[in-house]
């Protein structure tokens, strides 16, 4: 009697090609706000490729910035350097650009 059968397990799966949301690129996202206007593009033939995103603008950071603002998971918070007065030795801090704000990450995880 033979118990083991080539037919009876389970081949393995490949995950080579699949991906889970933020295993590799943290940094992805979806653009709703963007959808319309690739969409239509895309339909119009404008020669734009629906594969690349349209290029965003976003605030440039600041040296002392964790991460962009308006990144899920951060906030804006009082420069550690200067102690918010955009101010370090006379001259404008090199960290917050002399905003006294620095854009942070909250919670703890």
């Amino acid at each position: 009697m033979n118990t083991t059968s080539s037919a009876a397990s389970p081949r393995p799966v490949d995950l080579s090609a699949e991906s889970v949301a933020g295993e590799e690129d943290p940094g992805a996202t979806l653009d709703l706000a963007g959808a319309g206007a690739r969409g239509a593009a895309a339909g119009g033939g404008g020669g734009s490729d629906p594969a690349q995103p349209a290029p965003r603008s976003t605030p440039p950071m600041s040296p002392g910035d964790e991460a962009p603002v308006g990144t899920p998971g951060t906030g804006e918070d009082v420069c550690g350097t200067c102690g918010g007065s955009g101010q370090l030795n006379g001259s404008r801090c090199p960290a917050c650009e002399g905003t006294g704000k620095v854009n942070v990450g909250i919670g703890g995880a």
